[in-house]
């Protein structure tokens, strides 16, 4: 079995947000797929979808950023999921807008859900999908610009990239991580 997360903030003022690629690529795979995302558990929502015969967890936590780690523990606890098969899919300040990276076993670059991650499953050897959200202009501080909305041109670049997304996904569960970060970075 593999875990699919989506990092984000719940609630509709946070829907379009930079910190919200992780949800909008759990979204995405929910369409592509034709699966809700509607069973509670553990503080979030899980989706089920076979892809290539695996099963596949799609989760998007409930949560706030900081404390996304405590959902994953529970969920790789409750479905007894190694560390390597939970895919954590979050925004990335340090990438270019639109870049997506593929890493494993990296440290969190100041990201605190990638932190809560680490602290609560205390590893940080599990895949990544990084989404390169840009860095904010001069005049404004990092959580005010991860909380805003992307523009309209930034929303067309986005779009692009959730389909490069969903891609990335799948060749990670068919392929593995590290075919995967040959053709991807």
């Amino acid at each position: 079995m593999r875990v699919v997360v989506g990092l984000g903030n719940p609630g509709r003022k946070y829907q379009r947000t930079r910190h919200n690629v992780g949800f909008l690529v759990i979204n995405a795979l929910a369409n592509k797929y034709k699966i809700e995302i509607n069973q509670y558990i553990f503080q979030s929502l899980l989706g089920r979808v076979e892809i290539a015969g695996r099963q596949v967890l799609l989760i998007k936590p409930l949560t706030y950023m900081n404390l996304v780690g405590s959902v994953l523990k529970n969920i790789s606890q409750e479905f007894k999921v190694q560390v390597e098969d939970i895919l954590v899919i979050n925004d990335d300040a340090d990438l270019e807008l639109g870049r997506l990276k593929i890493s494993k076993g990296s440290g969190d670059a100041g990201h605190l859900g990638v932190r809560s991650v680490i602290e609560n499953l205390g590893s940080k050897e599990f895949p990544r999908l990084r989404i390169g959200i840009g860095r904010p202009p001069l005049n404004m501080c990092l959580q005010e610009y991860v909380l805003r909305e992307f523009t309209f041109g930034e929303w067309e670049v986005m779009q692009e990239v959730f389909s490069r997304a969903l891609t990335a996904v799948d060749m990670i569960i068919l392929e593995g991580i590290e075919k995967v970060m040959i053709n991807f970075n």
